[in-house]
């Protein structure tokens, strides 16, 4: 198992893109509706991705990792998306 561990971190990270993507072509599910079913929403995401930039020693502002997640400024996603 040990040495396939680089082929495990890729499918996890390919199998988030996944994810993401799929979110994001789906904004009319709104976080609300997430966040009762699955316990998470797109910004519990975009935290995780300023915690993990953290504990690798990586410079990630909220805003900044938000826009990552959401491939816009959270503001601009929520005009768009958010009833």
């Amino acid at each position: 198992m040990e040495e396939n561990i680089e082929k495990i971190t890729e499918i996890e990270a390919a199998t988030f893109r996944r994810l993401k993507d799929y979110l994001a072509k789906n904004s009319q599910v709104q976080n609300i509706d997430l966040m009762d079913v699955a316990g998470f929403c797109r910004n519990c995401l975009a935290r995780w991705y300023q915690e993990e930039s953290i504990d690798r020693d990586i410079e990630l502002s909220k805003d900044e990792a938000r826009e990552l997640f959401y491939g816009m400024p959270y503001n601009d996603w929520k005009d768009k998306h958010q009833t």
